[in-house]
């Protein structure tokens, strides 16, 4: 199959599932909202190595280990599903700061607590839906024949659509306007997202016995 017919196959699956809202989507705009731009835009660095890292796997035969061995997509669903709702709770019961009534700055992001490309790529990379995406994506038009350098470029294309579709995300819910209208509302926020990670974790656990098809 030509490269660039391999392509569009790929990405025309892959952007449209990179727009539509999940744990990642969530975990940007709660750093971008409650932490400010820097965070949003460290958070998007590790959403997008966390993407990058499953699309090298799956390319690797990591879809195909889990087709054979069901018992370890199970595990890792529960796992990923029990952290999801871990982080979810985290966020529902944290306590209001003095700093949340007050725009955000990045000087104020910096003395917070946490890492903000690691709560990124582990929210990721806990997500087995991406595995999923990536197993259906590139069994669509990879095959044994896909030549290397085919396989790096369409790795470096995924770490890329999802910077520049998160950077977009990050700079927009970070921005004067919005934050100014929800300048009071930062924990409240932090609550929707862990009602939102919590939901999208039962789901997972809810589907942790169906099996990945090949």
């Amino acid at each position: 199959m030509d490269a660039t017919i391999t392509l569009i196959i790929v990405f025309a699956i892959f952007i449209p599932a990179l727009m539509l809202p999940g744990p990642d989507f969530v975990a940007v705009v709660r750093s971008s909202m409650t932490r400010g731009t820097k965070a949003g835009l460290q958070t998007t660095i590790g959403v997008s190595a966390g993407l990058g890292l499953y699309a090298m796997l799956s390319l690797l035969g990591l879809s195909t280990l889990l087709v054979e061995y069901q018992w370890l997509t199970w595990t890792v669903r529960v796992l990923g599903g029990c952290y999801l709702i871990y982080l979810g709770m985290k966020l529902i019961r944290a306590r209001p700061k003095a700093d949340d009534f007050a725009l955000t700055s990045d000087e104020t992001t910096s003395k917070q607590r946490g890492n903000p490309v690691l709560f990124g790529f582990l929210v990721t990379m806990t997500n087995p839906k991406a595995i999923v995406l990536f197993a259906s994506v590139f069994a669509t038009a990879v095959t044994a024949e896909t030549p290397v350098w085919l396989m790096v470029l369409m790795i470096g294309l995924v770490i890329l659509s999802a910077l520049v579709w998160y950077t977009i995300i990050s700079l927009f819910m970070s921005s004067a306007p919005v934050m100014k209208r929800f300048t009071h509302a930062q924990h409240w926020i932090e609550r929707v997202a862990g009602v939102c990670f919590i939901a999208i974790g039962g789901r997972i656990l809810a589907d942790a016995r169906n099996p990945v098809s090949p």
